[in-house]
């Protein structure tokens, strides 16, 4: 991909600069981002979460309201490619997308991606490990290909980049990011009850329904090989 083609001014060779693409890329897009953000009372460089439904290739983007403390809806992205079926990432090279509660902190972040720009989604987490689950490099990135990551438009991936970098660099130590399979609703669950990841998913919702409920997302950890959420 040439720069022109994601409307960025920088050459060939600043465009190879990993630091020119982010700066490049941030600048551009934080003037549309701030009014965007404005017009539903949110500030950029507030607290984001994230959470990713598989099934309808939806990613949300939530800001925190500063006066409530609340997370408000900001917007939601298509995904444009994604391998694999419903259920987590099991073994390296399953080309599977995992499914679970993971986080992004500044080190994450990849503006050196051969993917535009990316980050890494912290794949695999301590409930991965618990149950010797392998992989390794599942990022979020342009460039609308993907092996196992979710890939997006490199219009998408800038503005989401700006408005994680920015939360980041404004002093959020990291961001949260959720991946279901699906809307974690009673009736659709109940509608995979025969299904091998059943039981797995049945923990997922407790914490969609955590976020659901209190408009913030849950603080995680791992224990007896399952999720607990507080």
């Amino acid at each position: 991909m040439t720069p022109s083609d994601h409307h960025s001014t920088l050459s060939e060779a600043d465009y190879a600069r990993s630091d020119l693409r982010e700066k490049d890329a941030i600048a551009r897009m934080t003037p549309r981002m701030t009014k965007e953000l404005a017009s539903k009372g949110l500030t950029l460089g507030s607290p984001v979460y994230i959470r990713i439904f598989k099934e309808s290739t939806e990613l949300e983007l939530w800001v925190k309201h500063q006066a409530t403390g609340k997370y408000r809806h900001f917007k939601t992205w298509n995904i444009v490619a994604m391998s694999g079926q419903l259920g987590p990432k099991v073994v390296e090279g399953d080309f599977q997308a995992p499914e679970g509660f993971y986080f992004v902190g500044p080190s994450q972040m990849r503006p050196d991606s051969n993917y535009h720009l990316a980050f890494n989604v912290g794949y695999p987490n301590k409930y991965d490990l618990a149950r010797n689950r392998t992989g390794s490099f599942i990022m979020v990135h342009g460039k609308q290909a993907s092996a196992g990551c979710f890939a997006m438009t490199d219009p998408s991936i800038e503005e989401i980049y700006t408005l994680c970098r920015t939360a980041l660099n404004q002093g959020q130590p990291y961001f949260r990011f959720h991946i279901f399979p699906f809307r974690m609703t009673p009736d659709r669950l109940a509608s995979e009850s025969n299904h091998p990841w059943h039981d797995f998913w049945k923990n997922l919702k407790e914490g969609y329904d955590w976020f659901e409920k209190n408009g913030t997302p849950p603080n995680v950890s791992v224990k007896d090989k399952r999720y607990e959420f507080r």
